[in-house]
């Protein structure tokens, strides 16, 4: 092997990693700005509303005389590609489902690595595909993904800031550290071939640590295996994930052995940035948890984090209730993690709730009702799903402390992920199923706070939720009709389904029957009167949710195929569809 030979591969495996990394860089920046600029369109969109939009007379005939223009067809092509690239899905078995921006995403990537790995390895004797060429090179370019797998795999990360884009659908890190792998064993193999001799050395044993950490990984992330046994998942991620506690923080098993492994060819500077990006994350959300729970940790006097776990009529929905510092503040459908020590088996596990209250003073309840205490806000609600099958582990662990209805001490770690903004749209259709109110009813809230406050241009809302039993209309019914009391002039329609047998209706009361035959006498939406078929009056109490003339029930499934083909007709102008849960 010549010295031209040599030189020419160390400029190359220098050289192609850092071009690898800079186009993910412009990647990533060009998504930042299709992300963008939707994001201040409909900020600014939502301030032009003219005196035409507002009569939907004259909207629904200047949409039928202006059907086409060529203005819209830029509107029309993003349309026709967010549908192509979000809805259009490929599933893989029965776990995987993936949409087509994801799989052109996959396979760029794939394409992308290895043909940077392969490329220009013909050595200058004209051997093609020179294992010492690509093996050096194929190790290189796995190492500088690293600190963008590492950024993925956190809440806080840089990639959210910039595009905008929430921490759980940057959640990618899973595939592409699965393709990521496959590029080591590229490298391992070449190197035991070129190495055999030399297999007792630090480095390469440090090197296949690394990789047997990895293996182990991502067999037991494979989502069949977390599905069928999270708990394994769990513990065997974290044992090989974390070292022992080192001055408060943990380090990895994987990163330390790629430190010692590459710390002396060059290229421990793209390890480097991983123990930054993890170690800040941590710091963010331990900063967050001495914040947001500092009365737990003695800070100030009494604790605010005393919470009663309750199940919601049935054995599969539990809601936690708790006072929030008055610093705590989030925005509808965001998510908090909690931290249950005397639940969890390890004393900081955080597991994901949808935050289900609202965090406004127009649905405050009356004074007397609130806490005592002037340092802490309303009583917040997190509500979180067991899930029908046996609960294992923490759930389990929940669920036999609400049976108890015993105090657990609670910590608090939020909030995270996107909120909705809708004030752009003139018709907004909310739809859940069973738990997924927990998300449309606090966007609802939302909604009709804007509108209140002139900062919203809807005008109409479409609230549909599907549920198995009518007892279920109990966990919201206090909270909608407080909010229908509350609403501005605002068309807001609620259609309830329930999916159970309909003889589970005889054991309601008359306010819960159905609603088929009814019709409201009045139609100010607060109707205390009603009409039947047959000409007799019959008095509803004022305070049940179906006294609304608003509120409509059914014992079937929603017809969403339907629903939206009607709204879609009736619309005006900008229409937004929000989902959340099994409809």
């Amino acid at each position: 092997m010549t010295v031209t030979d040599k030189s020419l591969r160390s400029t190359r495996n220098q050289l192609y990693p850092q071009q690898a990394s800079y186009c993910i860089r412009l990647f990533i920046f060009i998504i930042a700005i299709f992300q963008w600029i939707p994001f201040f369109h409909s900020k600014f969109a939502g301030r032009r509303q003219t005196s035409n939009a507002s009569d939907p007379e004259h909207a629904s005939v200047h949409r039928r005389h202006h059907a086409f223009s060529w203005r819209r067809i830029p509107l029309g092509l993003v349309n026709a590609y967010r549908v192509i690239s979000f809805r259009w899905t490929l599933e893989f078995g029965k776990s995987y489902t993936l949409n087509m921006a994801e799989v052109f995403v996959t396979v760029a990537y794939i394409v992308f690595l290895f043909v940077w790995t392969f490329i220009n390895t013909t050595d200058l004797e004209s051997q093609k595909l020179d294992i010492s060429y690509w093996c050096n090179r194929s190790g290189m370019l796995a190492s500088s993904q690293f600190p963008l797998i590492t950024a993925l795999g956190t809440k806080n990360n840089i990639v959210s800031l910039i595009t905008g884009i929430s921490y759980d659908k940057l959640n990618y890190s899973h595939l592409m550290s699965r393709v990521v792998f496959v590029l080591l064993w590229v490298h391992v193999g070449g190197e035991i071939v070129r190495h055999a001799p030399y297999v007792q050395h630090p480095w390469l044993l440090w090197g296949l640590v690394v990789m047997v950490a990895s293996t182990i990984l991502c067999i037991v992330s494979l989502r069949p295996v977390r599905a069928q046994a999270y708990g394994l998942f769990f513990y065997v991620h974290f044992a090989m994930f974390y070292c022992f506690v080192i001055l408060t923080n943990f380090f990895s098993i994987f990163l330390i052995g790629a430190y010692i492994h590459t710390q002396d060819s060059n290229v421990a500077f793209w390890i480097y940035p991983c123990f930054v990006i993890w170690g800040l994350d941590r710091l963010i959300r331990t900063l967050r948890l001495v914040v947001f729970n500092h009365s737990y940790f003695g800070f100030s006097s009494g604790s605010t984090m005393d919470t009663i776990a309750e199940l919601l009529l049935s054995d599969d929905f539990v809601r936690l209730r708790f006072h929030r510092p008055s610093h705590f503040h989030w925005t509808p459908g965001q998510t908090a993690y909690l931290i249950m020590p005397s639940v969890s088996r390890l004393p900081f596990e955080a597991h994901p709730f949808t935050i289900a209250s609202f965090n406004s003073t127009l649905f405050d309840v009356p004074k007397e009702q609130k806490p005592t205490s002037e340092k802490y806000a309303e009583m917040s609600l997190a509500e979180g799903n067991l899930g029908s099958s046996a609960p294992e582990g923490f759930t389990a662990h929940l669920k036999d402390a609400a049976l108890k209805g015993d105090k657990v001490k609670v910590f608090v770690d939020g909030p995270y992920g996107p909120s909705p903004n809708l004030g752009s749209y003139d018709t907004s259709v909310l739809i859940a199923g069973g738990s997924g109110v927990s998300y449309t009813l606090p966007v609802l809230l939302d909604t009709i706070e804007r509108v209140c406050n002139g900062e919203s241009r809807c005008r109409r809302v479409v609230f549909i939720w599907s549920i198995r039993s009518v007892d279920h209309i109990h966990w919201i019914d206090d909270v909608l009709i407080r909010a229908l009391q509350l609403a501005p002039p605002l068309y807001i329609s609620i259609h309830i389904h329930v999916t159970d047998t309909p003889e589970t209706t005889e054991t309601l009361p008359r306010s819960y029957s159905r609603t088929d035959d009814v019709k409201p006498v009045r139609d100010d939406s607060r109707s205390e009167v009603v009409e039947l078929q047959d000409g007799k009056a019959m008095e509803i109490s004022n305070d049940s949710l179906f006294a609304i003339e608003s509120v409509k029930f059914a014992h079937q499934r929603a017809d969403l195929r339907a629903i939206l083909r009607d709204e879609v007709t009736a619309a005006t102008g900008r229409m937004s569809v929000s989902v959340c849960g099994y409809a």
